[in-house]
């Protein structure tokens, strides 16, 4: 039987980019994405949902997220979903699912200050196979604008 794992997403950053590394210097970002769906309900009336999900995001991406990217901001997500289970101290397991970034979009207009939104297509590097033991040199160097394709 086929299996498929894939999300399309496109919605609204809810709180500025979180930046860490792994003990082995890959960076590693959170983005908390606010997904909105606007339907009639069987009365006719227009409603709207959202969705709130948390988005993680690996490498130079993570970096170039956290370089551009801010509360508010629009972004195009494709990814694969991920769950996560944990034990809190207290014993309780709890459990979680979110979306793991392949490819992060920025929309909307790029302003040079640095406070705007803007486009940027970097892909992630296939996880599949990769170790903690990547090599770190690769994440120093710093994404310039001018490095990345914007679009309007």
């Amino acid at each position: 039987m086929a299996n498929l794992n894939k999300v399309f997403l496109i919605g609204n950053l809810t709180r500025d980019p979180e930046l860490r590394y792994t003990p082995a210097g890959v960076a590693v970002a959170n983005l908390g994405l606010a997904v909105n769906r606007r339907f009639r309900d069987k009365s006719g009336e227009l409603k709207e949902d959202v969705c709130f999900l948390t988005v993680t995001v690996w490498d130079k991406q993570a970096e170039a997220c956290c370089q551009y990217l801010q509360k508010g901001s629009p972004v195009f997500v494709e990814g694969v979903l991920q769950s996560r289970s944990w034990e809190t101290n207290e014993g309780q397991k709890r459990s979680t699912i979110d979306v793991r970034a392949e490819r992060v979009q920025f929309l909307g207009k790029f302003q040079p200050d640095g406070h705007g939104e803007g486009v940027a297509n970097i892909k992630a590097p296939s996880m599949s196979g990769e170790t903690a033991s990547t090599n770190t040199s690769q994440f120093s160097e710093t994404v310039m604008s001018e490095d990345v394709a914007w679009d309007e």
